[in-house]
């Protein structure tokens, strides 16, 4: 696996890059769609690739839960199980260990949790993170962290830096001594933590940059901090990543966050918005956020986004769509999502070409002044 970085704009430290995979090449900065189960919700293989997504996320936790990592294994792995043939990160299920099980026990060893669907016991070890990866077989494995929240203390911070470094070690031991299940590379990517303290940040990349080969994330932000300061840690986290790999910025999804993300040197973004935001109504077009269910739209025969790329924008009106979601059809969730993911697959190529062309400076701070006139952007 390699990345190749191309373009750096003038005043922000914006960057474009490719990373090459065994599954495919993945243009940078680049959105990668949420399939948390082995599925974008409501999408089809077929339609995230007909929107041009090249990379999708999907989630260890979840699919160790639901159907089972044996069950993907004696399948052939996640590429062919989900039928999707281009590259694949899945996360390592630490954040969701910490989020959604009840009763966690966190230790040095591992995470004993209960699982949420049915109450059951089960342990997470940073071994066993990725003896599940190595089964379902993703390109890009996610280190598994400790994960605190947002107004955690400085000592629970500072616990989660040690702890965090100690996996790490652990995780790059266990896949250096097991082979890969299937015939394509796979790489780890280390997730640094710290929260908004900015010596731990530094602390956490200088401890951990040792086992990137081909990328590191930024964990930690986005979990209830304020905005302000998640934007001056993640600028800080520029200047002590390597400039010569990918940077991935965990969970942060709002369009106006990707631009100033990017402009602070972010390379790779996820997020469950352009699906969840989809599913209940509120759809990102070209004119800012619309709430499909309002009244205003019952006889609005106007299409929902005529700059879409995705011809739903224009084929579909803005009160059919809402009568569809009035009578709970779920095409009114499909076409929600879906332009919801061409709107955010169209921001990425907006802000690669305009990187391209030295254009991207400008071009943010004004598309920044545009957003911030839209309650959602």
């Amino acid at each position: 696996m390699k990345f190749t970085l191309k373009t750096t704009s003038s005043k922000y430290s914006a960057r474009t890059g490719v990373l090459e995979t065994d599954h495919g090449k993945i243009n940078t900065p680049v959105f990668m769609p949420v399939g948390t189960v082995g599925a974008v919700k409501t999408m089809s293989p077929e339609e995230i690739k007909n929107i041009d997504f090249k990379i999708i996320l999907g989630n260890t936790y979840h699919l160790y839960l639901r159907p089972g990592t044996d069950i993907i294994n004696k399948a052939g792995g996640l590429h062919k199980f989900i039928s999707w043939d281009r590259p694949i990160l899945t996360d390592s299920g630490g954040f969701q260990v910490f989020s959604l099980s009840r009763l966690n026990k966190i230790s040095n060893d591992g995470v004993e949790f209960q699982s949420h669907l049915d109450g059951s016991r089960h342990m997470f070890t940073p071994e066993r993170s990725m003896e599940i990866q190595r089964k379902l077989g993703s390109d890009i494995i996610m280190a598994f962290d400790d994960c605190p929240p947002g107004d955690a203390d400085h000592s629970t911070i500072k616990n989660s830096v040690e702890r965090t470094t100690s996996w790490m070690v652990r995780c790059s031991e266990w896949l250096r001594e097991n082979p890969r299940c299937y015939g394509h590379d796979q790489v780890v990517f280390p997730i640094i933590q710290g929260g908004t303290d900015l010596d731990l940040r530094r602390l956490s990349s200088e401890q951990l940059v040792e086992y990137s080969t081909c990328g590191m994330a930024i964990g930690g932000l986005a979990v209830g901090e304020e905005k302000n300061a998640m934007m001056d840690t993640i600028e800080f986290c520029n200047t002590i990543l390597p400039k010569d790999q990918p940077r991935y910025l965990m969970g942060v999804g709002r369009p106006s966050d990707l631009i100033k993300s990017v402009q602070r040197g972010v390379d790779m973004f996820d997020c469950v918005m352009p699906t969840r935001n989809g599913r209940n109504g509120h759809v990102f077009t070209s004119n800012g956020v619309i709430n499909i269910r309002n009244e205003k739209y019952k006889d609005d025969h106007t299409p929902i986004d005529i700059h879409s790329s995705h011809s739903w924008g224009t084929n579909f009106s803005k009160s059919y769509v809402r009568h569809l979601f009035n009578i709970n059809e779920v095409l009114g969730l499909r076409i929600a999502s879906t332009l919801n993911l061409a709107f955010y697959n169209d921001l990425m190529i907006q802000i690669r070409k305009n990187i391209n062309n030295d254009s991207f400076d400008d071009w943010s701070d004004s598309i920044l002044v545009e957003m911030g006139r839209s309650k959602g952007m």
